[in-house]
């Protein structure tokens, strides 16, 4: 049976492409080229299913949530909220799995942060 490799791009929805593409270069240190090729350090990747009505998210409006993994999640929580970011207040810990945190991107898009255990 054929199956996936692993995920092969995340696509946004954005009043200015340019704009909205900026922010995640200069808050979160996403390099892409200008075909937006970016080729991530290897780690796990979570692809989970979650009930229609979660909160989780954020707006409901919100269908997906894209989450990146950090090596310091103070450290890029401290960072954004130099850089003006909409940083969420609360952190969680998950035993065995890590620590998590969400920001919202100027577009309104929740992103949760990882920082794996």
């Amino acid at each position: 049976m054929e199956r996936v490799l692993g995920i092969g791009g995340y696509f946004l929805r954005a009043t200015d492409p340019a704009a909205l593409s900026a922010w995640y270069r200069d808050c979160l240190g996403l390099e892409a080229d200008e075909n937006g090729l970016w080729r991530p350090e290897a780690g796990p990747t979570v692809f989970a299913a979650f009930e229609a009505g979660t909160d989780y998210f954020g707006s409901r409006t919100q269908q997906t949530m894209l989450n990146f993994r950090v090596r310091d999640l103070d450290a890029m929580l401290a960072q954004l909220r130099e850089r003006g970011a909409d940083v969420a207040e609360a952190t969680q810990d998950m035993e065995g799995v890590g620590r998590f945190g969400w920001i919202t991107d100027p577009e309104g898009n929740r992103i949760e942060l990882w920082q794996p255990a």
